[in-house]
This record gives C-alpha cells, structure tokens and sequence, in this order.
C-alpha cells in the first residue's frame, strides 16, 4: 500500500480533490469514517455522531468503526475525545503534536505515534510526517498531524473541503482480507506503508555517504560542514526507527489482548524484523559517517603540517641571508671583512650559497 502521492511511502491516502470530481459529499471534508464487516467497508449513515458510530460497532462483534482524519482542527479532535472519553493528557498529545514514535495506555485506549519519513535529496535532508493512532476495541482512528504530507507533494496544505478521501479509502479500506482481522489490522497497514518508506530514505542517505567519500579524498575543504548536516538527518532517523522500533514491540506483546490473529501477529513480527533492519543500518551509516569525519579531519591536519612544512622550510631559507647581512650590518669598527676588497662579494656569495643548500637539504626532506 503506498500512502504518499508519487514515490514517497505514505502518502497517497491524501489526496486534494478536483471540482470536476464525482465524490459524495463524505469524501469532502477532512475525515471519513466507515463501517467494515466481514472485510466490506460502508458508509456511517448521516447524522450518526462518532460516539454512536463506536457504540454500534462495539456492540456488533462482527464489525468495526475506522476514522481517518487529515490535519484535524482543534475542534475535531475534541469532539472525537469527547465521544471516547479520552484521558486529558491524550488530547494534549493530540492537540499539540510534535510527538516522539510511541505507544501508550490509556484505559482501554492505545495511542501509538509514528513518524514517516521521505528523503529530499536536493537538501539532503529527512522530512518527517506525525501519524497518530487511536485503537479501542471495535474502533481505530488514523489521524495525520502534517499537513506537508497533504495536498500537493511540494507540501502546500491542502483546505480541509479540498481533500479528497477516494484514494485513501481504496488504499487503506480495500484489503478485506486484512481487515478481517480487527482494528488492528488498519494500525499494521499504517506500520507496514511507514517503515517501506525507510528504505528509500536510507538508500538515499546512502548514496550522498559514498558522494561525500570521493569529496573527502579529492581534498574539498568544505565537506566537514556537509557531513555534519548529514550526521544530523541520520540521527534523527535513527530516533525515529528505535522509538517506533520499541513501539511495535510493545504493541505486539499486547496482541492478545486485541484479538489478533496468529497471520496478523507474523506481520506484525516481519515489521518489527524490518525495523531491526533499517535501525542496522542507520547505525551503520552513523558509524560510517563519523569515521569520514574523522578521515576528514585526519587529512586536513596533514593538508597543513605540510604547508607548515614549506612554510617552515621557506622561512629558513630566507633567515640565512638575513642573518649574515644582520651580522655584518651591526658597523663595529673592528670587522676586517668590511675593510676588505672582496668582503662584499663575499658576503653575498656566502648568503647564495647557504640558500642553495639549504633549499637542496629540504627540498630532499620534501618540505617544499
């Protein structure tokens, strides 16, 4: 399932809407909620409130009630903590955003917080869109904190009355095998889109590491900073994987407590497997990068002992002659040289010769 429009993991469940498009008026607002039963999804009637649309479903074992929300107003999100009774520090957490990838308990609500991520290659840098999951018994919400992951993929925000929900309902509502399987199964659609986009921002990081190697030998002086910047973005997507790598964790070990099937439960294992393994590899690229920097480093401070080198050995050279001119310029009365008929050609012949051997004994010791 691809969420992100284009090539960028998950985004694709947001899509603006065209006037010349056909959708019911459901589809044109910034959420949509459905029913599924065995698999099928349907549309809540109209005038059926959140909290009614739960308690039908909890109240039917065979079905389930899923919201999705795009960027939700502070409204939306307080008539959705309303109909759920959700503890207040939750929907401070729901408000605010800005949330590392995590997953907590309130009551008989889970809150899981995962970041998806995108590699802009141009910038060299990560984007990171906020996911937020609600997950109760018979009922799951899907909300989208980044607006930059809404609209247009240049990030322009999208209004809420322009967002079009077809595309995210075909992506996430179209798997009926899978949504047999419980409102878990929606939080393992979201999961699964979101670590399949680590790889290619891993990838990425990748290929700017092996560009900032050949930069690093062919003597750029400027690539320190570059590393730094790219030091920074693995960082943080190294977080991003180890807190959502410990979030899966945890939801896993409560499987059992969400019914979850023994087929869900092994997908829910390869995420976390693949999680390990972009965690692996984002270390290894930390690692990587900080053994460049250190190469870097390395070669700047041979760059200047040689030039301290020639520096030094240039400096010799020219203290020679200056210090026998010092000599001779000090006009003490008794200094026969200077009374002498070849004391000057001597003296300059002298300054030469010093100057040429010393230039030899260096340029020999390769100082210059």
């Amino acid at each position: 399932m691809r969420l992100w429009q284009g090539d960028f993991g998950v985004g694709g469940l947001f899509r603006r809407h065209s006037s010349d498009d056909s959708a019911d008026s459901s589809y044109l607002t910034g959420k949509l909620v459905r029913f599924v039963q065995d698999g099928v999804s349907s549309r809540v009637p109209d005038g059926l409130t959140i909290a009614d649309a739960t308690m039908t479903a909890r109240e039917n074992p065979d079905q389930m009630v899923v919201f999705l929300y795009s960027t939700p107003s502070t409204s939306e999100i307080e008539e959705l903590a309303e109909a759920w009774d959700l503890h207040p520090v939750l929907v401070e957490d729901l408000i605010t955003a800005a949330q590392r990838p995590k997953l907590e308990h309130y009551g008989d609500t889970v809150f899981l917080v995962a970041r998806a991520a995108r590699y802009l290659d141009e910038r060299e840098e990560v984007d990171f869109g906020e996911f937020h999951v609600l997950l109760r018994p018979r009922a799951v919400s899907v909300i989208c904190q980044d607006p930059k992951w809404i609209g247009s993929p240049d990030g322009s925000r999208a209004h809420p009355q322009d967002v079009d929900f077809g595309d995210r309902e075909r992506a996430m509502l179209a798997d009926r095998a899978l949504l047999k399987m419980g409102p878990v199964a929606v939080v393992y659609m979201l999961l699964d889109a979101i670590v399949d986009g680590y790889g290619p921002v891993l990838s990425g990081i990748s290929t700017d590491r092996e560009e900032i190697e050949r930069q690093v030998f062919s003597g750029d002086t400027t690539v320190a900073e570059r590393i730094y910047r790219l030091s920074r973005e693995v960082i943080e997507m190294q977080q991003a994987i180890t807190s959502l790598s410990e979030a899966v964790d945890m939801l896993r070990s409560d499987a059992h407590e969400h019914d979850v099937s023994r087929e869900l439960r092994t997908r829910l294992d390869a995420v976390a497997d693949r999680l390990v393994q972009a965690g692996t590899k984002a270390s290894g690229l930390r690692d990587a990068l900080a053994q460049i920097l250190s190469v870097n480093a390395t070669l700047v401070n041979q760059r200047q002992n040689e030039d301290m080198k020639r520096i030094s050995g240039w400096a010799a050279i020219l203290f020679a002659p200056s210090l026998i001119g010092g000599i001779y310029g000090m006009n003490f009365d008794r200094m026969p040289e200077l009374h002498w008929a070849f004391g000057y050609p001597f003296a300059l012949g002298l300054m030469l010769a010093l100057a040429v051997v010393l230039y030899l004994v260096f340029r020999r010791s390769k100082w210059i």
